[in-house]
């Protein structure tokens, strides 16, 4: 049901667009992040600098007052006839309290009678179950609930079970509808569980139908196998000015096979950063040549496929190749376009550009996707409007262990380069426990006396009073000095793809060796010369964001150094941190990263028209992934069942929405 249907009030309006919801399901779908339960200790249990919860009677009204930033409350509450201390920062409102109220404080017993306290309520909540959810500034976690109550007591007799009957029997599910309002308001952890169970199998079986959807859609897919002699092949990749490691080999083979195959290839390279899956395309790409069909290499951004284009160009042109560059601002387009009509490049390389409305291709036969890219069904139908059911690779540098993978990105092959080639030293790591380059700054200026390069980055672009980490128009203004006589830089996401051409060029050419930046360097043009990465608010990345940002200095046979600089003392983040000083292995941190903060961001790739998780975890639920996987084959293979029928055709429905959407 969409919000003007809701009939909501104008507040509970704003606090929808501010939380980014637009009708009831995304608002029951508002799941809490985590809960809260809670047990009264006895006076004579309490330990100074523990953690404690009691409940009391107010016995003093709370003076609020200002200390500096922050605004501190004072009140006292009468525990088992002794008196508590109570000290409560940033809670303005609590002046709303009486003279004995009931109230349950949480916080840290500081001995003598003194609590400093965390959160408080005005009830006894021992035993209770509270949800906690990811709120926006100004929103209280108690309008969350009083919005999602609202909106459930709405739509209650309309929310439908999907699943299949047998499903729910065979697992012995509870319905959705309870489902839904347990994981809000639990009375107990049994039912708490229970819907926890059945909404994250059910996200899931979701996931692996609309897979199993999607390979069905494809099925049509097939093609003219291509042809091509092997030994030219052979002579290419002996040409290179290096030896193909046994796991690009592997890739090669793999798609090269796919290519001679009369079915459509979707395939998924994936390995660590510098692994060299851009050596593996262009064998690709050659053979795609030789096959008589044209190829297209399409990056996430200007600069690298400008890179892309010198790279290929120099190696391919040799062998006969014609290499485009088409890119949304060049000044000729128009006459690019028209050689790729008139066929006069056999690879041309670029951004989104190569699938626009009046690009046509002559006899286009393989694309390849670089990383970052949401390809799915709108990408698919593009192709299928460019070329005869063309081949399509997507290379990945976030790379994660084969068989998640392959439970992950189920519509795709999936090729690994885990090797990386030879000479290349890799990257040491150093965690810094202050934010500040102070306690490295000999080792930075030790490696631009040596005529190397420096990457620092920042993850703001100015000062925000509401995100305290370091901005990069600060550093700048403050570093430009400091590191003279070399020149520094900045580059950021604010600025036009000309300037951040024209910066990146100039770091390339080294015409200033420091170079400023948020992470809009992450995937960018190769500075074998640079050596040096530093990240301010280390803590602030995810370990898959700085694993990717670290290659950029380990592109050569040069020692890579990366600092990661952190004011954090949280015990959890710097653990998170270490692992990075451990391992270089790609593999390892993007699994941590799962562990640690989901699969959003190493999902990035996946395929629109799939629904996402909210609360599966796949690295945790493997019983839901077994059981869904399992009955998704059961639901496509046995659709003349009703049930089954109909849950085909709501997840049908689900990925058309998603696509449009």
């Amino acid at each position: 049901m969409e919000l003007k249907e809701l009939k909501l009030t104008d507040k509970r309006k704003q606090i929808c667009e501010k939380l980014g919801l637009n009708n009831s399901d995304d608002i029951l779908n508002y799941y809490p992040f985590r809960y809260e339960m809670y047990e009264s200790i006895p006076y004579d249990k309490w330990n100074v600098g523990s953690q404690i919860t009691f409940v009391g009677t107010i016995a003093s009204y709370p003076s609020t007052f200002r200390k500096g930033r922050l605004v501190m409350s004072r009140f006292k509450v009468l525990v088992e006839e002794e008196l508590i201390n109570i000290t409560i920062f940033n809670r303005p409102w609590i002046n709303n309290l009486h003279e004995n109220d009931e109230v349950t404080i949480i916080g840290k017993y500081d001995g003598n009678n003194k609590v400093t306290a965390s959160n408080y309520y005005t009830r006894n909540i021992s035993g209770e179950i509270i949800p906690v959810y990811n709120a926006k500034e100004g929103i209280s976690q108690n309008e969350i609930k009083k919005l999602i109550m609202s909106v459930y007591s709405k739509v209650e007799n309309t929310i439908e079970d999907h699943l299949p009957q047998r499903l729910i029997n065979e697992h012995k599910l509870i319905n959705y509808k309870d489902a839904i309002y347990n994981i809000h308001f639990p009375t107990n952890r049994h039912l708490l569980s229970q819907s926890l169970s059945r909404l994250k199998y059910e996200e899931f079986l979701r996931f692996y139908t609309a897979i199993e959807l999607m390979k069905e859609a494809d099925t049509d897919n097939s093609k003219d196998n291509k042809s091509f002699d092997n030994d030219k092949i052979d002579r290419f990749i002996s040409s290179l000015s290096f030896e193909l490691t046994s796991d690009q080999d592997k890739a090669v083979k793999d798609i090269i096979n796919d290519l001679r195959s009369n079915k459509v290839m979707y395939r998924l390279l994936q390995g660590d950063v510098g692994c060299g899956k851009t050596a593996v395309a262009m064998v690709g790409l050659y053979a795609n040549y030789l096959a008589g069909y044209q190829g297209a290499l399409m990056a996430p951004t200007e600069i690298l496929a400008k890179q892309h284009y010198d790279s290929l160009s120099k190696t391919l042109s040799t062998f006969g190749v014609k290499v485009g560059l088409l890119y949304g601002s060049m000044d000729d387009q128009r006459k690019v376009k028209e050689a790729i009509r008139n066929n006069e490049y056999d690879v041309i390389v670029g951004t989104h550009a190569l699938f626009s409305k009046d690009v046509e291709y002559e006899k286009l036969g393989l694309v390849i996707a670089d990383e970052q890219h949401r390809f799915g069904v709108k990408q698919r139908q593009a192709l299928k409007e460019k070329g005869r059911n063309c081949d399509f690779l997507l290379m990945s540098a976030t790379p994660i262990p084969r068989t998640l993978a392959s439970s992950l990105f189920g519509d795709m092959d999936v090729s690994t380069i885990e090797t990386m080639p030879s000479g290349r030293k890799g990257c040491i790591t150093t965690l810094i426990r202050k934010n500040s380059i102070v306690p490295i700054m000999n080792e930075i200026k030790k490696e631009l006396e040596n005529g190397r390069q420096v990457y620092l980055i920042g993850a703001a672009i100015e000062k925000n009073e509401n995100y305290s980490a370091k901005d990069i128009e600060g550093l700048y203004d403050s570093l430009k000095e400091i590191f003279l006589p070399y020149k520094v830089g900045m580059i950021h996401g604010k600025m036009s793809s000309e300037e951040k051409d024209q910066i990146m060029n100039d770091f390339s050419d080294n015409r200033f060796q420091v170079l400023i930046s948020t992470t809009v360097v992450e995937v960018g043009v190769n500075v074998p010369n640079a050596t040096v990465m530093v990240i301010y608010d280390s803590d602030k990345f995810g370990l898959s964001q700085i694993h990717q940002l670290r290659g950029r200095v380990q592109r050569s046979s040069y020692q890579g150094y990366c600092y990661l600089l952190t004011d954090s003392s949280d015990e959890n983040t710097l653990k998170r941190l270490e692992v990075l000083v451990k391992s270089n292995n790609g593999f390892e941190i993007s699994m941590e990263d799962l562990k640690i903060r989901g699969p959003g961001d190493i999902l990035g790739t996946r395929q629109s028209g799939v629904p996402g998780f909210i609360l599966g975890n796949i690295i945790e639920d493997t019983r839901f992934i077994d059981a869904a996987r399992k009955d998704a084959d059961y639901i496509m293979n046995n659709l003349d069942d009703e049930d089954n029928r109909k849950y085909y055709d709501y997840i049908a429905q689900i990925a058309i929405e998603s696509v449009r959407g």
